[in-house]
C-alpha cells in the first residue's frame, strides 16, 4: 500500500512529528486542524463560526493535496472550547457538509494549544478504490 504524507508547511510539523494529512491507499486522515491562516495567525479570533469556516477550508486544502475533496469525507471530529456555541459551529460545518453528511462528533475540551483557538476539526476521507 502506498503512503503519502501531506504537509501544511507549519514549522511545528517536524518538531512534533506529524503530517497535516496522510494518505494510505484510498484512505486519507487529516490531523486536528485549526483556523490558522497563511500568515500563521488565527483567523476569526473570538468568532467560533469564522474559525470553523477557516478550519474546514484548511482541511479542504489538505484533502486537495491528497487527491480528494470534501465530498470524500466520511467522518469528522469537532473539538470546541465552549459547547454552548455548538449551533455556530454546526452551522458552519453544515454549510460545507450538509449534503455530504459524514459521521461526526462534537465534544467540549478544556483548551486547545492556543487560547485564541476555539475549534479544532479532524477529518477522514475515502477516495475511489
Amino acid at each position: 500500500m502506498s503512503r503519502q504524507n501531506i504537509s501544511s508547511g507549519a514549522p511545528w510539523e517536524p518538531i512534533v512529528g506529524y503530517s497535516r494529512a496522510v494518505r494510505a491507499g484510498n484512505v486519507i486522515s487529516v490531523s486536528g486542524t485549526t483556523a490558522t491562516g497563511p500568515d500563521g495567525k488565527i483567523v476569526g479570533v473570538g468568532d467560533v463560526y469564522a474559525q470553523t469556516v477557516q478550519t474546514i477550508r484548511n482541511i479542504e486544502a489538505a484533502l486537495a493535496k491528497a487527491g480528494a475533496t470534501l465530498s470524500d469525507v466520511v467522518r469528522t471530529r469537532i473539538y470546541v472550547t465552549n459547547i454552548a456555541e455548538w449551533e455556530k459551529v454546526g452551522r458552519a460545518h453544515g454549510e460545507f457538509f450538509g449534503t455530504i453528511r459524514p459521521a461526526t462528533s462534537m465534544v467540549q475540551v478544556s483548551s486547545l494549544i492556543s487560547p485564541e483557538m476555539l475549534v479544532e476539526v479532524e477529518a477522514d476521507a475515502m477516495v475511489g478504490e
